[in-house]
């Protein structure tokens, strides 16, 4: 066996064995976060929970997220209803550190007016557009001669 091929043997059984390793080195992230102890507390965690919007998936609450960022989200909730801050404290937190958005209803104000009012306006843009589109054929047809049969 000549030295360029046991360096191609000796390549081809590395690269697996480098990437399996890489991948053995990977944090494995746990979405997994506790319940209080507490029952009502623990009410008014999923319950904020599910008013606040994961960051990440943005079309999912962090109730329902599986994305760690979430996780860590439901951590903080948490931690201060442990501490004994009000709902309206923690909605404020995540407020301040992530903007509105975070808020799967978000308040209607001049921040969120396209958020709320976009598709409606988007939806009366469409219907004028196809009804200037519609009226211009109407009128095209109207003007021209209709053809003659022999």
């Amino acid at each position: 066996m000549t030295a360029i091929a046991r360096l191609l043997v000796l390549f081809f059984l590395a690269v697996p064995l480098g990437v399996a390793y890489g991948q053995a080195q990977q944090p494995v992230q746990d979405t997994f976060v506790a319940p209080l102890a507490d029952p009502a507390l623990e009410a008014r965690a999923k319950a904020l929970q599910r008013e606040l919007r994961c960051v990440v998936c943005q079309g999912q609450s962090i109730d329902e997220s599986n994305a760690p960022l979430a996780a860590d989200m439901r951590r903080l909730i948490r931690e201060q209803l442990e501490q004994g801050k009000s709902d309206d404290q923690v909605r404020d937190f995540f407020v301040v550190r992530y903007g509105t958005f975070v808020l799967m209803n978000p308040p209607v104000d001049s921040d969120t007016y396209l958020l709320w009012f976009g598709p409606l306006i988007l939806v009366l843009v469409g219907g004028a557009v196809i009804g200037m589109t519609i009226m211009r054929a109407r009128r095209r047809l109207a003007t021209e001669p209709a053809p003659e049969d022999p």
